[in-house]
């Protein structure tokens, strides 16, 4: 009787052994719609932060460096400080910028906000 019963344990082990062989079990899918779908809200919320917030402000970097690249004597400026002036000179980086007669005073190009071209006496 014993040995019988250790038969059918192991006819029992070989028939569960078969049904969960790890090559027939079905495989998680991670090409499933359903996987891809979840993740479109978040790719679309990159795209709309990209081009509402990045792309705007990259776009205006490269406008203020154009401007302040094209520099030149006798334009009129406004410094970030709101200080209104005419260019009187230009050395790499610095800008002399003439804010009265006989009054100069030496800014940085990244200071210089707006650009007016032309002399001053042009308006």
């Amino acid at each position: 009787m014993n040995i019988a019963a250790s038969l059918e344990a192991l006819a029992r082990l070989a028939l569960v052994s078969q049904t969960t062989d790890p090559s027939t079990a079905p495989q998680p899918n991670c090409m499933d719609p359903a996987n891809l779908t979840s993740l479109l809200p978040i790719v679309a919320m990159i795209a709309i932060f990209y081009f509402i917030i990045i792309r705007p402000s990259q776009k205006q970097q490269k406008e203020l460096k154009t401007m302040r690249d094209s520099l030149k004597k006798d334009d009129r400026v406004v410094t970030s400080g709101g200080i209104h002036g005419v260019v009187s000179a230009i050395k790499g980086d610095i800008v002399s910028v003439r804010i009265a007669d006989g009054v100069k005073v030496d800014v940085d190009k990244s200071a210089i906000a707006t650009v007016e071209k032309g002399s001053e006496g042009e308006q």
